[in-house]
């Protein structure tokens, strides 16, 4: 069903993004410019993202500044990296401009339409994209916000002209309890982003507060699988005017997947769902992902979608920026990027690609990502490492940290040595793309894996292969 595309909120008709070229404040000035808000923003430094925007009618600044605010600006939109003396926050304050958080501003843009949340400590992105393509097949054009480029740089959020709002929910500062959907999916629960939680206990209640957001009659999918998704579906208890459904390979799923079978890099998955047997293709490998494209489908028929319909579409996903994305070959050797940066995910990517490598090696490059995960997770991601045949690990990605005493990338090294995985220091990222290129022979596999800059080596080793 076709929808008028929604207005502006008055609040948001002049808006300014600081870090307008990021992951998630990109979607939204991208979605308010389609709607015909006249956007400004700044970045650090200029991207392909950047110019996608200023395509759409935007006025990106490179560079952080006072001056940069439009005397007509109606809100800044912060996420939470943004420090308190950002120049432009302090500008804004000091003027009296409303101040807003990204989540809050996309929860304003979710008004007037039906939507569809995903959140989850891992496949947040992959999951909301392959709705996102999937229902662009069938025809519905919904519109979207996601964490990663679905065909391009900015193609990470659409104003669609239907009427469905798919968003992926982060976890990760709480921003997701900003949103009301109709229909949320949580595809697991864990431990991570250990700057904002103490502990387990409050990464539940976190979850069970977003869960407590979904509106009477609404529905949640949730896995039947994952212990952490099992335990907060117990401690949500049986909330009258909520729809749980569950999905997963339990015998007691909902939506209960009775096979997946690896073909290379692809999936064949059969489910049974309203008490019919389905089966339908995952263009990407790997058995997260196919439970990924399960956790889509129960939600998509949550929201009145046509299942045999909707599961043939979804062979229509073929993945994500830095989601298993395919970079090229050189020299016989295939070169694939990965976001992974927690340890539960560096080892399901692992195993992925371990399946659709045939007789070669898997060779890792790995950048970890901010010094609080790695002090607390090290150990477990240098016991993800032993899933390749041999890494290099750079040193950490901050983003928006400041280090931590004692806490480098020797964290990973020496516990993937002690658990006896082959390991290279690398200092820079030059040195990773020369390890990492003479490391590989043709028939192997090169994933880069992270979540900061490492993705910017796979063309890098690609030429230095090629050369």
């Amino acid at each position: 069903m076709a929808a008028a595309t929604p207005p502006v909120p008055p609040v948001l008709e002049r808006p300014h993004l600081i870090g307008i070229g990021g992951a998630g404040m990109s979607g939204i000035a991208r979605i308010l410019a389609q709607r015909g808000a006249a956007v400004a923003g700044s970045d650090s430094r200029d991207s392909g993202t950047n110019e996608a925007l200023r395509e759409l009618g935007a006025t990106v600044h490179i560079g952080h500044a006072g001056g940069n605010l439009d005397p007509g600006t109606t809100a800044i939109v912060v996420s939470s990296a943004i420090r308190d003396d950002n120049p432009e926050l302090v500008e804004a304050r000091a003027r009296g401009i409303r101040v807003m958080h990204r989540a809050t501003a996309l929860a304003a843009l979710m008004d007037a339409v039906r939507p569809l949340a995903v959140a989850g400590t891992h496949g947040k992105t992959t999951t909301t994209s392959m709705l996102a393509v999937s229902l662009r097949a069938m025809g519905l054009d919904p519109s979207f916000a996601i964490g990663g480029d679905l065909d391009g740089p900015g193609t990470n959020a659409h104003q669609g002209t239907g009427e469905i709002f798919l968003a992926e929910a982060d976890e990760s500062d709480r921003s997701f309890h900003s949103y009301a959907p109709e229909v949320a999916i949580v595809l697991n629960v864990e431990l991570d982003h250990h700057a904002n939680y103490a502990g387990l206990e409050e990464v539940y209640e976190s979850f069970a507060t977003f869960v407590g957001r979904i509106p009477p009659g609404g529905t949640l999918v949730i896995s039947a699988d994952q212990a952490g998704a099992r335990e907060l579906t117990e401690r949500i208890g049986g909330r009258p005017a909520l729809r749980l459904v569950t999905y997963g390979e339990s015998p007691d799923a909902d939506v209960r997947i009775t096979d997946i079978t690896p073909r290379g890099l692809t999936s064949e998955v059969r489910v049974i769902i309203d008490g019919r047997e389905l089966a339908f293709t995952v263009s990407v490998p790997g058995r997260h992902y196919a439970s990924n494209a399960v956790a889509a489908l129960a939600a998509g028929v949550a929201m009145g979608l046509p299942a045999e319909e909707l599961a043939t579409a979804l062979g229509s996903y073929t993945g994500v920026g830095r989601r298993l994305q395919f970079r090229g070959e050189a020299a016989g050797v295939r070169v694939i990027d990965s976001y992974a940066h927690h340890p539960t995910e560096m080892a399901a990517d692992l195993e992925a690609v371990r399946a659709g490598a045939g007789t070669g090696r898997v060779l890792v490059v790995f950048q970890p990502h901010l010094y609080s995960r790695t002090r607390e997770l090290g150990r477990e991601m240098g016991d993800a490492l032993l899933g390749a045949d041999a890494s290099v690990v750079l040193e950490i990605y901050p983003a928006r940290e400041d280090p931590l005493p004692g806490v480098t990338s020797a964290l990973i090294t020496e516990a993937a040595r002690a658990a006896g995985a082959e390991v290279r220091d690398a200092g820079s990222r030059d040195e990773a793309v020369d390890l990492a290129a003479g490391m590989a022979r043709p028939g192997d596999l090169v994933l880069t894996m992270g979540a900061g800059d490492v993705t910017e080596l796979g063309p890098r080793i690609l030429d230095r292969l090629g050369a």
